[in-house]
């Protein structure tokens, strides 16, 4: 298995946190972007005590500069990028009536123009390497859409549009880089904490309460990915808990 320069945004904890953990354990060198830098330093450290490579840079992915940054602080420390994982993302959902308007912009400027930065960080070092691979978190609310989840699932269904269109401008464009789109049902991460609307907020954290399993589920799906031969691209995955019915 070859070893590869991963990046990931939102890796201070859950589904980002365990990929990155993954990862390190089988050999890659990682590159760890998110706001918090006590959890960064924490998760580096854990696996640097474990024999693994990790570096790290608090980053913003709603600032263009700050996500470009988190690139060089790649290509500076290792050299190339060969993943990008834009894994960042917020939940804060409410019926459209309530005029939650602040949560729909930090959900459109995360979730959407969050992607869109990383792409955009990366991926003129991907063409000039001649290889590389995308891998966006969107969600199974970018398949399905219920009463409360009307911005966010727009902000997720952005997401597979985007990566679609990414991947078949790649493959037109012969640049051997790769595409994935993992849209992830109830898994135990943070998630529900950004969610403002406390009738919402109650009925979803029951809702994960009875169904969510470990995120480590989300990160053996993202190496497969990753290892896959250089050409095959795993398009999209699609994963929930075994139980869960939507």
């Amino acid at each position: 298995m070859t070893k590869k320069v991963i990046v990931i945004t939102g890796a201070s904890s859950g589904i980002g946190e365990a990929t990155a953990k993954l990862l390190a354990a089988q050999g890659n060198q990682l590159v760890l972007g998110a706001r918090r830098e006590a959890r960064l330093q924490e998760i580096v450290r854990d696996i640097e005590a474990a024999d693994g490579e990790a570096t790290y840079m608090v980053t913003d992915v709603t600032d263009l500069a700050s996500v470009k940054k988190l690139a060089q602080q790649a290509i500076d420390t290792y050299g190339r990028i060969d993943v990008w994982l834009n894994n960042a993302g917020l939940m804060p959902q409410s019926v459209l009536a309530e005029g939650k308007v602040e949560d729909w912009e930090r959900m459109i400027d995360v979730n959407e123009k969050g992607v869109l930065y990383g792409i955009n960080a990366a991926l003129g070092i991907m063409r000039e390497q001649k290889s590389g691979h995308f891998i966006n978190t969107s969600s199974i609310a970018g398949h399905i859409v219920g009463p409360g989840s009307a911005v966010y699932s727009a902000t997720k269904q952005a997401v597979l549009a985007i990566s679609e269109g990414l991947r078949q401008e790649e493959a037109q464009a012969g640049s051997n880089i790769r595409v994935t789109v993992v849209s992830p049902g109830a898994f135990a991460t943070e998630l529900t904490n950004s969610i403002t609307d406390e009738a919402v907020k109650k009925g979803t954290e029951q809702f994960y309460d009875q169904f969510a399993i470990s995120p480590d589920r989300v990160a053996e799906s993202i190496a497969f990915a990753i290892n896959a031969p250089e050409d095959t691209a795993i398009n999209e995955i699609i994963i929930r808990p075994s139980k869960q019915v939507m």
